[in-house]
């Protein structure tokens, strides 16, 4: 019997992830029905046949449609019994495509629920991570350090940012704060967790080469100071202080890769934290 044109219809998405892809192929559908009231819900984590069974006895008590997009072969071919056991209107919105692929083409599925959101869910990480570091290089903001799952801090031309942008490539928020001599760092630095915070050591000898090469390139930066080799051992002398002051973490940079030390930096913070708690619960 064909529903009337007021007649509520209720869509049940089932899947056993939470149920996005699904409900978005839904709604690209109904939305070609518009004077129908089309009730959409998800039902998410179905994967087993006792909770298969619970959901089509729910959807056959209001008449409803079962639509699915399950990816275990087995359960899906359950349900699509099940239904017909019933007499519950079904649609399945993956079965079609992945026989294909798995009959006329031999491919195996591993049959794993939530693999797409779980793999989205890593790449989007990274991109908050990586502008995360963006918005805090340099000192930026320092008002949000209690956020970064890394803090290093340095004198300048010591490699912070190609490192925390590095380190953020991998999902973790890097914050990298300036240490200028006679100035006072943000107070931020002092007040988060001490474990989070890696000062960068770099030879004098190479650092007054590395400011060298940006001191010719640009041709405004008149001061002297910036790569005079006295000037700049006492930087570093204030930083060391700091790195004291502050009970960081001091990482020796000299003539290291920045892949060595983010392993090394990354590494401590999995030791300190654990696996589970190695990224900062403040996000």
């Amino acid at each position: 019997m064909k529903g009337q044109i007021n007649d509520v219809i209720s869509i049940f998405v089932v899947s056993g992830g939470k149920g996005v892809t699904g409900h978005t192929i839904v709604q690209t559908l109904i939305i070609q029905y518009p004077e129908n009231k089309l009730n959409v819900k998800i039902i998410p984590d179905v994967r087993t046949e006792e909770k298969i069974l619970q959901v089509i006895k729910r959807v056959k008590k209001v008449n409803g449609i079962l639509t699915h997009t399950m990816v275990n072969s087995g359960i899906r071919a359950f349900l699509i019994e099940e239904c017909k056991k019933q007499q519950v209107k079904q649609a399945d919105l993956m079965g079609g495509l992945a026989n294909i692929i798995e009959n006329d083409f031999g491919l195996e599925s591993v049959n794993t629920p939530g693999l797409y959101h779980k793999i989205n869910a890593q790449y989007y990480k990274r991109i908050e991570a990586m502008e995360y570091t963006l918005h805090h290089d340099d000192g930026l903001n320092a008002q949000n350090l209690s956020k970064a799952d890394i803090v290093v801090t340095g004198v300048s031309r010591c490699g912070k940012t190609p490192l925390s942008v590095y380190m953020s490539m991998f999902g973790w928020k890097v914050a990298n704060v300036p240490l200028i001599k006679d100035i006072d760092p943000p107070k931020e630095l002092f007040e988060i967790d001490k474990n989070r915070v890696f000062g960068l050591n770099i030879n004098l000898n190479h650092l007054v080469i590395q400011r060298q090469k940006r001191w010719k390139g640009i041709s405004n930066l008149s001061n002297m100071n910036y790569v005079d080799s006295k000037m700049v051992g006492q930087e570093l002398q204030y930083a060391k202080f700091l790195f004291k002051r502050g009970e960081f973490t001091q990482i020796n940079i000299s003539n290291k890769a920045i892949e060595s030390t983010a392993n090394e930096i990354i590494g401590l913070i999995i030791d300190r934290f654990g696996q589970e708690n190695q990224f900062n619960e403040n996000h």
